[in-house]
């Protein structure tokens, strides 16, 4: 969507429309588009996560159509089978190397240890 046409546009339809939107998408992207995000871009930003809090709705500002283009071609190749199973990998072994690597983790577990050994229950 173009923000100008929404901000001119009236609010209540707008919002309308983007609840039908969700209601029929599980995951929904609303891809803002304008040459420059002002303050009156991300306040309409800021309206729209307010009202859809909480919901499966994502607002991705960009600034033109090649922007908008790279980014729906990013979203659907990430969202597709292998990728994601690609992904939760990555995200899962990243996971076990900074609980392995980490210092924090390490003097917890030797807190741990410590305290197993004065309290043996």
């Amino acid at each position: 969507m173009d923000t100008k046409e929404c901000i001119l546009s009236n609010e209540e339809t707008l919002l309308a429309k983007i609840e039908k939107f969700i209601n029929i998408h599980q995951n929904s992207f609303l891809v803002l588009s304008a040459a420059l995000h002002g303050p009156e871009e991300w306040k309409l930003m800021f309206r729209i996560q307010q009202r859809f809090l909480g919901r499966n709705l994502r607002i991705l500002p960009v600034h033109n159509t090649v922007n908008a283009i790279n980014l729906m071609c990013t979203i659907a190749k990430t969202t597709s089978k292998p990728y994601i199973d690609s992904i939760c990998y990555r995200m899962i072994t990243a996971k076990a190397y900074i609980i392995d690597q980490s210092p924090v983790w390490k003097t917890l577990q030797k807190i741990q240890l410590n305290s197993d050994s004065v309290n043996p229950n």
